[in-house]
Protein backbone atom coordinates (compact mmCIF):
# COMPACT_ATOMS: atom_id res chain seq x y z
CA UNK A 1 0.00 0.00 0.00
CA UNK A 2 1.35 3.43 -0.92
CA UNK A 3 1.64 6.61 1.08
CA UNK A 4 -1.01 9.28 0.80
CA UNK A 5 -0.57 12.07 -1.69
CA UNK A 6 0.13 15.49 -0.17
CA UNK A 7 -3.51 16.63 -0.44
CA UNK A 8 -4.84 13.48 1.23
CA UNK A 9 -5.83 14.09 4.85
CA UNK A 10 -5.86 10.38 5.61
CA UNK A 11 -2.58 9.19 7.09
CA UNK A 12 -1.05 5.82 6.29
CA UNK A 13 1.29 4.10 8.74
CA UNK A 14 2.15 1.05 6.63
CA UNK A 15 1.32 -1.40 9.42
CA UNK A 16 -1.43 -3.99 9.40
CA UNK A 17 -2.22 -7.18 11.21
CA UNK A 18 -4.77 -9.68 12.42
CA UNK A 19 -6.21 -11.08 15.58
CA UNK A 20 -4.95 -14.43 16.87
CA UNK A 21 -5.78 -16.60 19.86
CA UNK A 22 -5.50 -14.30 22.89
CA UNK A 23 -3.37 -11.87 20.96
CA UNK A 24 -2.61 -9.69 17.95
CA UNK A 25 -0.14 -9.98 15.09
CA UNK A 26 1.19 -6.74 13.60
CA UNK A 27 3.24 -6.56 10.41
CA UNK A 28 5.40 -3.74 9.10
CA UNK A 29 7.08 -4.69 5.81
CA UNK A 30 9.06 -7.89 6.34
CA UNK A 31 8.91 -7.47 10.12
CA UNK A 32 6.08 -8.91 12.20
CA UNK A 33 5.36 -9.73 15.81
CA UNK A 34 2.69 -11.85 17.42
CA UNK A 35 1.87 -10.58 20.90
CA UNK A 36 0.05 -13.12 23.06
CA UNK A 37 -1.28 -12.98 26.60
CA UNK A 38 0.03 -16.05 28.41
CA UNK A 39 -2.18 -17.95 30.89
CA UNK A 40 -0.13 -16.42 33.75
CA UNK A 41 -1.07 -12.92 32.55
CA UNK A 42 2.29 -11.93 31.06
CA UNK A 43 2.60 -10.78 27.43
CA UNK A 44 5.13 -12.10 24.93
CA UNK A 45 5.86 -10.17 21.72
CA UNK A 46 8.82 -11.48 19.74
CA UNK A 47 9.71 -9.63 16.50
CA UNK A 48 10.47 -11.84 13.49
CA UNK A 49 10.84 -11.57 9.73
CA UNK A 50 8.71 -12.94 6.90
CA UNK A 51 9.85 -12.39 3.34
CA UNK A 52 7.06 -14.20 1.53
CA UNK A 53 6.98 -16.10 -1.73
CA UNK A 54 8.85 -14.73 -4.76
CA UNK A 55 10.49 -12.21 -2.44
CA UNK A 56 12.43 -10.18 -5.04
CA UNK A 57 10.15 -10.77 -8.01
CA UNK A 58 8.84 -7.78 -9.95
CA UNK A 59 5.47 -9.52 -9.92
CA UNK A 60 5.11 -8.47 -6.27
CA UNK A 61 5.14 -4.81 -7.33
CA UNK A 62 3.04 -5.17 -10.48
CA UNK A 63 -0.46 -3.68 -10.12
CA UNK A 64 -3.34 -6.19 -10.30
CA UNK A 65 -0.82 -9.04 -9.95
CA UNK A 66 0.79 -8.20 -6.60
CA UNK A 67 -2.54 -8.67 -4.83
CA UNK A 68 -2.48 -12.38 -5.62
CA UNK A 69 0.85 -12.82 -3.82
CA UNK A 70 -0.17 -10.56 -0.95
CA UNK A 71 -3.26 -12.75 -0.47
CA UNK A 72 -1.20 -15.96 -0.49
CA UNK A 73 1.41 -14.49 1.87
CA UNK A 74 -1.35 -13.32 4.21
CA UNK A 75 -2.80 -16.83 4.35
CA UNK A 76 0.58 -18.41 5.05
CA UNK A 77 1.69 -15.90 7.68
CA UNK A 78 -1.77 -15.73 9.22
CA UNK A 79 -1.95 -19.47 9.78
CA UNK A 80 1.61 -19.47 11.10
CA UNK A 81 0.79 -16.79 13.66
CA UNK A 82 -2.45 -18.46 14.73
CA UNK A 83 -0.59 -21.72 15.36
CA UNK A 84 2.11 -19.84 17.27
CA UNK A 85 -0.44 -18.10 19.48
CA UNK A 86 -2.18 -21.40 20.18
CA UNK A 87 1.14 -22.94 21.24
CA UNK A 88 1.97 -20.02 23.55
CA UNK A 89 -1.47 -19.91 25.12
CA UNK A 90 -1.56 -23.67 25.65
CA UNK A 91 1.87 -23.85 27.27
CA UNK A 92 1.90 -26.09 30.34
CA UNK A 93 4.55 -27.00 32.84
CA UNK A 94 4.86 -30.60 31.63
CA UNK A 95 6.24 -29.25 28.33
CA UNK A 96 9.49 -28.65 30.16
CA UNK A 97 9.84 -32.41 30.69
CA UNK A 98 9.77 -33.12 26.96
CA UNK A 99 13.04 -33.77 25.18
CA UNK A 100 14.25 -31.60 22.34
CA UNK A 101 13.67 -34.52 19.97
CA UNK A 102 10.04 -34.88 21.08
CA UNK A 103 9.44 -31.15 20.65
CA UNK A 104 11.03 -31.22 17.18
CA UNK A 105 8.80 -34.11 16.08
CA UNK A 106 5.71 -32.34 17.40
CA UNK A 107 6.70 -29.14 15.60
CA UNK A 108 7.15 -31.02 12.32
CA UNK A 109 3.78 -32.75 12.70
CA UNK A 110 2.10 -29.44 13.54
CA UNK A 111 3.55 -27.89 10.37
CA UNK A 112 2.20 -30.70 8.19
CA UNK A 113 -1.21 -30.52 9.84
CA UNK A 114 -1.23 -26.74 9.46
CA UNK A 115 -0.64 -26.99 5.71
CA UNK A 116 -3.30 -29.69 5.40
CA UNK A 117 -5.86 -27.68 7.37
CA UNK A 118 -5.11 -24.56 5.29
CA UNK A 119 -5.60 -26.42 2.00
CA UNK A 120 -8.84 -28.04 3.18
CA UNK A 121 -10.17 -24.73 4.52
CA UNK A 122 -9.33 -23.00 1.22
CA UNK A 123 -11.14 -25.67 -0.80
CA UNK A 124 -14.16 -25.49 1.48
CA UNK A 125 -14.22 -21.70 1.14
CA UNK A 126 -14.20 -21.99 -2.66
CA UNK A 127 -17.06 -24.46 -2.53
CA UNK A 128 -19.10 -22.46 -0.02
CA UNK A 129 -18.60 -18.95 -1.39
CA UNK A 130 -18.10 -19.50 -5.13
CA UNK A 131 -19.57 -22.82 -6.24
CA UNK A 132 -22.66 -23.03 -3.98
CA UNK A 133 -23.97 -19.52 -4.87
CA UNK A 134 -23.76 -20.40 -8.56
CA UNK A 135 -25.84 -23.56 -8.16
CA UNK A 136 -28.42 -21.77 -6.00
CA UNK A 137 -28.72 -18.89 -8.47
CA UNK A 138 -28.95 -21.33 -11.40
CA UNK A 139 -32.20 -22.61 -9.89
CA UNK A 140 -33.60 -19.12 -10.40
CA UNK A 141 -32.92 -19.49 -14.13
CA UNK A 142 -36.30 -21.21 -14.45
CA UNK A 143 -38.01 -17.96 -13.51
CA UNK A 144 -35.43 -15.25 -14.33
CA UNK A 145 -34.17 -15.04 -17.91
CA UNK A 146 -31.98 -11.95 -17.58
CA UNK A 147 -28.27 -12.78 -17.47
CA UNK A 148 -27.62 -9.54 -15.61
CA UNK A 149 -30.22 -10.24 -12.91
CA UNK A 150 -28.90 -13.78 -12.43
CA UNK A 151 -25.35 -12.42 -12.00
CA UNK A 152 -26.58 -9.93 -9.39
CA UNK A 153 -28.63 -12.63 -7.65
CA UNK A 154 -25.58 -14.90 -7.48
CA UNK A 155 -23.55 -12.08 -5.96
CA UNK A 156 -26.23 -11.30 -3.38
CA UNK A 157 -26.51 -14.98 -2.47
CA UNK A 158 -22.72 -15.12 -2.06
CA UNK A 159 -22.78 -12.10 0.25
CA UNK A 160 -25.71 -13.56 2.16
CA UNK A 161 -23.91 -16.87 2.73
CA UNK A 162 -20.79 -15.02 3.83
CA UNK A 163 -22.66 -12.83 6.33
CA UNK A 164 -24.54 -15.87 7.65
CA UNK A 165 -21.23 -17.67 8.12
CA UNK A 166 -19.65 -14.71 9.94
CA UNK A 167 -22.72 -14.32 12.15
CA UNK A 168 -22.83 -18.04 12.90
CA UNK A 169 -19.24 -18.43 14.05
CA UNK A 170 -19.53 -15.24 16.13
CA UNK A 171 -21.71 -17.25 18.54
CA UNK A 172 -18.62 -19.24 19.60
CA UNK A 173 -16.89 -17.88 22.72
CA UNK A 174 -13.38 -18.17 21.22
CA UNK A 175 -14.48 -16.26 18.12
CA UNK A 176 -16.09 -13.56 20.27
CA UNK A 177 -12.73 -12.99 21.95
CA UNK A 178 -10.98 -13.11 18.58
CA UNK A 179 -13.27 -10.34 17.31
CA UNK A 180 -12.43 -8.24 20.39
CA UNK A 181 -8.71 -8.60 19.67
CA UNK A 182 -9.52 -7.67 16.07
CA UNK A 183 -11.07 -4.49 17.42
CA UNK A 184 -7.94 -3.86 19.52
CA UNK A 185 -5.76 -4.20 16.41
CA UNK A 186 -7.82 -1.60 14.53
CA UNK A 187 -7.95 0.80 17.46
CA UNK A 188 -4.17 0.87 17.78
CA UNK A 189 -3.65 1.51 14.07
CA UNK A 190 -6.33 4.22 14.03
CA UNK A 191 -4.82 5.77 17.14
CA UNK A 192 -1.42 6.44 15.57
CA UNK A 193 -2.82 7.21 12.10
CA UNK A 194 -4.87 9.97 13.74
CA UNK A 195 -1.76 11.46 15.33
CA UNK A 196 -2.29 10.28 18.91
CA UNK A 197 0.40 8.79 21.19
CA UNK A 198 -0.14 5.05 21.43
CA UNK A 199 -1.50 4.60 24.93
CA UNK A 200 -4.32 2.44 26.24
CA UNK A 201 -6.46 5.53 26.88
CA UNK A 202 -5.98 6.92 23.36
CA UNK A 203 -6.51 3.53 21.74
CA UNK A 204 -9.68 3.01 23.76
CA UNK A 205 -11.14 6.24 22.35
CA UNK A 206 -10.22 5.36 18.75
CA UNK A 207 -12.64 3.68 16.37
CA UNK A 208 -12.54 -0.07 15.85
CA UNK A 209 -13.31 0.30 12.14
CA UNK A 210 -10.66 0.64 9.44
CA UNK A 211 -10.91 0.81 5.64
CA UNK A 212 -7.86 -1.45 5.12
CA UNK A 213 -9.36 -4.34 7.09
CA UNK A 214 -9.35 -7.85 5.66
CA UNK A 215 -13.13 -7.90 6.12
CA UNK A 216 -13.36 -4.97 3.70
CA UNK A 217 -11.12 -6.84 1.29
CA UNK A 218 -13.53 -9.78 1.29
CA UNK A 219 -16.47 -7.48 0.57
CA UNK A 220 -14.55 -6.04 -2.38
CA UNK A 221 -14.01 -9.64 -3.54
CA UNK A 222 -17.77 -10.18 -3.45
CA UNK A 223 -18.50 -6.98 -5.38
CA UNK A 224 -15.79 -7.53 -8.01
CA UNK A 225 -16.99 -11.11 -8.56
CA UNK A 226 -20.46 -9.83 -9.49
CA UNK A 227 -18.94 -7.73 -12.27
CA UNK A 228 -16.53 -10.34 -13.60
CA UNK A 229 -18.93 -13.27 -13.47
CA UNK A 230 -21.39 -11.24 -15.53
CA UNK A 231 -19.04 -11.70 -18.50
CA UNK A 232 -18.97 -15.51 -18.23
CA UNK A 233 -21.10 -16.53 -21.21
CA UNK A 234 -20.65 -20.27 -21.65
CA UNK A 235 -23.38 -22.89 -21.75
CA UNK A 236 -21.68 -25.73 -19.89
CA UNK A 237 -22.38 -25.63 -16.11
CA UNK A 238 -19.03 -27.34 -15.52
CA UNK A 239 -17.19 -24.62 -17.46
CA UNK A 240 -19.09 -21.93 -15.58
CA UNK A 241 -17.92 -23.39 -12.26
CA UNK A 242 -14.36 -23.87 -13.53
CA UNK A 243 -14.13 -20.30 -14.81
CA UNK A 244 -15.37 -18.96 -11.47
CA UNK A 245 -12.56 -20.81 -9.71
CA UNK A 246 -9.94 -19.75 -12.26
CA UNK A 247 -10.97 -16.10 -11.89
CA UNK A 248 -10.32 -16.07 -8.13
CA UNK A 249 -6.71 -14.79 -8.56
CA UNK A 250 -7.94 -12.04 -10.89
CA UNK A 251 -10.64 -11.06 -8.39
CA UNK A 252 -8.05 -11.00 -5.59
CA UNK A 253 -5.73 -8.80 -7.64
CA UNK A 254 -8.43 -6.23 -8.43
CA UNK A 255 -9.79 -6.26 -4.87
CA UNK A 256 -6.32 -5.63 -3.47
CA UNK A 257 -5.91 -2.54 -5.63
CA UNK A 258 -9.29 -1.25 -4.45
CA UNK A 259 -8.56 -1.71 -0.75
CA UNK A 260 -5.07 -0.27 -1.28
CA UNK A 261 -6.66 2.82 -2.78
CA UNK A 262 -9.27 2.96 -0.03
CA UNK A 263 -6.55 3.03 2.62
CA UNK A 264 -4.84 6.06 1.12
CA UNK A 265 -7.65 8.12 -0.38
CA UNK A 266 -10.37 10.51 0.72
CA UNK A 267 -12.16 10.26 -2.62
CA UNK A 268 -15.95 10.30 -2.00
CA UNK A 269 -16.53 7.46 -4.48
CA UNK A 270 -13.89 5.29 -2.80
CA UNK A 271 -15.35 6.13 0.61
CA UNK A 272 -18.77 5.05 -0.63
CA UNK A 273 -17.38 1.76 -1.96
CA UNK A 274 -15.72 1.22 1.42
CA UNK A 275 -18.99 1.52 3.34
CA UNK A 276 -20.08 -2.15 3.00
CA UNK A 277 -16.72 -3.29 4.41
CA UNK A 278 -17.09 -0.90 7.35
CA UNK A 279 -20.61 -2.20 7.96
CA UNK A 280 -19.32 -5.78 7.95
CA UNK A 281 -16.80 -4.84 10.65
CA UNK A 282 -19.73 -4.39 13.00
CA UNK A 283 -19.80 -8.20 12.91
CA UNK A 284 -16.08 -9.01 12.69
CA UNK A 285 -14.86 -6.59 15.39
CA UNK A 286 -15.98 -5.92 18.95
CA UNK A 287 -14.92 -3.49 21.65
CA UNK A 288 -11.81 -4.80 23.46
CA UNK A 289 -10.97 -4.35 27.12
CA UNK A 290 -7.81 -2.59 28.30
CA UNK A 291 -5.85 -5.83 28.69
CA UNK A 292 -6.48 -6.62 25.01
CA UNK A 293 -5.35 -3.13 24.02
CA UNK A 294 -2.14 -3.68 26.00
CA UNK A 295 -1.43 -6.80 23.94
CA UNK A 296 -2.10 -4.97 20.67
CA UNK A 297 0.16 -2.09 21.73
CA UNK A 298 2.94 -4.55 22.56
CA UNK A 299 2.61 -6.03 19.08
CA UNK A 300 2.81 -2.59 17.42
CA UNK A 301 5.82 -1.49 19.46
CA UNK A 302 7.71 -4.68 18.59
CA UNK A 303 7.78 -3.80 14.87
CA UNK A 304 6.96 -0.09 14.54
CA UNK A 305 8.46 3.14 15.92
CA UNK A 306 5.22 5.07 16.41
CA UNK A 307 7.02 7.98 18.10
CA UNK A 308 9.15 8.55 15.00
CA UNK A 309 6.04 8.18 12.84
CA UNK A 310 4.17 10.87 14.81
CA UNK A 311 7.19 13.14 14.54
CA UNK A 312 7.53 12.74 10.76
CA UNK A 313 3.82 12.65 9.89
CA UNK A 314 2.34 15.10 12.42
CA UNK A 315 5.32 16.99 13.85
CA UNK A 316 4.54 15.64 17.31
CA UNK A 317 7.55 15.25 19.59
CA UNK A 318 7.29 12.46 22.17
CA UNK A 319 10.18 12.62 24.68
CA UNK A 320 12.04 9.35 25.10
CA UNK A 321 11.00 7.44 28.18
CA UNK A 322 7.77 9.39 28.55
CA UNK A 323 4.41 7.68 28.73
CA UNK A 324 1.79 10.28 27.77
CA UNK A 325 -1.50 9.63 29.49
CA UNK A 326 -3.62 10.06 26.40
CA UNK A 327 -4.38 13.65 25.63
CA UNK A 328 -6.54 13.48 22.51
Amino acid sequence: MSDCKPKCSQHYSGIGGQAVLEGVMMRNGIHYATAVRRPDGSVIAEPREYHGILEDSKLKTTPFVRGIFVFIDSLILGMKCINYSAEIYAEEEEDADKTAEQKEKETGLDSVLSVLVTVIAFLLAIGLFFVLPYFISSLLGRFVHSHFLLAVAEGLIRIGIFIAYISGISLMEDIKRLYRYHGAEHKCINCIENGLPLTVENARKSTRFHKRCGSSFLIFVMMVSIVLFFFIRVESPLMKVLLRILLIPVISGISFELIRLAGSSDNPVINLLSKPGIWLQHLTTSEPDDSMLEVAIASVEAVFDWKEYLKEEFGTEIPEGSAPAGQA
